[in-house]
């Protein structure tokens, strides 16, 4: 089996192998990829910084042509690379063409952005003088992805890192290495210069740990757990860096005695359990109100006896394995702790025997749970939801709020009164009405409050906040 290489300075560069293995099949070798050293990692961030001269003052046609021939190729091999995602990550085999689909849309989105870069001309207050505002690269962008997206959140931290001039450092997470060698060699060859984009693959505490410490960095882009957040934070500040970090959820989806009970099932659902709720978007807690809470558990109970949990590339299969081992180790731990601590387990919560062996689990659903909960309150990041009890919609609103969470979050209702108060006042950075919580448009900003974001938006135009820097320039004419 050929070793998928390291991108470094424009050269594959070999290493130590790691198996990538499929959760859906552990006798499944999807391939075997290098993993870098401390050495490895230094060359790439000295490569991505002697190219950034170059490539920041590059023509916005050149940038426009490599990221829009990548959207041409990604979306063309769609099925190819949707199949390689679902079989190194679980998803089922629909959502990762979709999440591919996504991808290649997103390049597409930074490759019309390449020609559309603008500034600002102002009169000063001072007569003779003219204001121009501009916006710079901001130079060797760190990016670290975690592994629930492995070619869609890539896509979206390179596609604007380039687009805007900078040059890039890429560390994926080590579980997902196929996507993220896949896309790099898709820029590659769409014909970057050697260095603007460098792939080391590997451990984050050998690998990720000298970007932390590299005073070359000019900029970390994050998404993953929170505890390793802040550890980028800090490395951040003692550099005096900027970063950006998205670090999860513990999302509410209230739904309201009027609200449609087939939607509501249909989006809590959708929210909670499919992608086998490995998204920081997934509403793990579901808010219910008394007049239809009975109805509503027995509804989603029904619901989820109906999905068919496989083999992610099997025809019908609704929700895939768990990602690996230890994932399923947390999520198994976090049902045992709800049981203890009152809540009771309605539907699911057990392992799965397949045709094939995988990390199966059939998704877990709790009623009697309390906001106060462990289980209502971490991040579990599995196919595991809580149902609250509460008297009407303020105490919905409150117990909503009450986290220290807040990225998303979703309401069921036909009350255009409390649709429009909800959105208003509930402490996310995302708000979703009669839809699921999961599920983001590529043009538009993400990102949340509190404890799951930090920094500037992603995605859409607002990307430009992180990608670059203002610079005010005076002219006497």
């Amino acid at each position: 089996m050929a070793l998928h290489q390291n991108l470094i300075a424009g050269e594959w560069v070999g290493g130590d192998a790691i198996a990538n293995i499929n959760p859906s099949d552990t006798n499944d070798v999807v391939g075997e990829y290098a993993r870098g050293s401390a050495q490895d990692m230094q060359d790439a961030i000295a490569a991505a910084k002697a190219a950034f001269p170059a490539w920041s003052r590059s023509g916005i046609l050149e940038r426009h042509a490599i990221l829009k021939k990548t959207a041409d190729e990604i979306l063309a091999r769609k099925d190819e690379l949707g199949a390689l995602l679902s079989r190194e990550e679980g998803k089922t085999l629909a959502e990762g063409i979709g999440e591919t689909i996504r991808a290649a849309q997103i390049f597409d989105f930074f490759a019309g952005e390449a020609l559309r870069l603008a500034g600002e001309t102002l009169p000063s207050v001072r007569p003779g003088i003219g204001i121009e505002i501009t916006r710079d690269p901001l130079g060797v962008i760190g990016i670290i992805t975690p592994w629930n997206f492995p070619i869609a959140i890539p896509a979206w931290k390179i596609a604007p890192a380039l687009c805007y001039g900078n040059t890039v450092v890429f560390k994926p997470a080590e579980l997902v290495p196929g996507c993220a060698w896949a896309i790099v060699d898709i820029l590659n060859r769409a014909g970057l210069p050697k260095g603007v984009l460098n792939l080391v693959m590997g451990k984050g505490s050998v690998v990720g740990q000298v970007m932390l410490d590299s005073p070359l960095l000019s900029g970390i882009t994050f998404t993953g757990s929170t505890g390793t957040g802040k550890r980028v934070a800090l490395a951040s500040v003692e550099h005096n860096r900027k970063y950006q970090l998205e670090m999860g959820g513990k999302n509410p989806m209230v739904v309201l005695d009027d609200a449609d009970l087939a939607n509501a099932v249909e989006a809590c659902v959708n929210g909670s359990f499919f992608s086998t709720g490995q998204r920081c978007t997934a509403s793990s807690r579901l808010i219910v109100t008394e007049g239809i809470h009975d109805r509503f558990v027995a509804a989603v109970t029904e619901r989820l006896n109906g999905l068919v949990i496989d083999n992610a590339l099997k025809a019908g299969t609704h929700i895939g394995p768990v990602v690996d081992a230890s994932q399923m180790k947390q999520d198994e731990d976090y049902i045992e702790i709800g049981q203890k601590e009152g809540a009771k387990l309605v539907s699911g919560g057990e392992r799965l025997n397949r045709e094939t062996p995988g990390f199966y689990l059939k998704p877990a659903l709790f009623t009697e749970a309390t906001n106060q909960m462990r289980i209502s309150r971490e991040e579990i990041f599995g196919p595991v939801a809580s149902v609250i009890r509460v008297k009407d919609y303020d105490e919905a609103l409150a117990t909503a709020n009450d986290t220290t969470f807040g990225l998303s979050a979703g309401i069921c209702t036909t009350s255009l009164k409390h649709a429009t108060h909800f959105k208003r006042n509930v402490e996310a950075g995302m708000v979703m009405v009669n839809v699921a919580t999961a599920g983001v448009d590529f043009h538009v900003p993400f990102g949340g409050r509190k404890g799951s974001s930090f920094g500037s938006r992603e995605q859409g135009k607002y990307a430009a906040e992180f990608y670059t820097s203002v610079k005010t320039s005076y002219t006497l004419a």
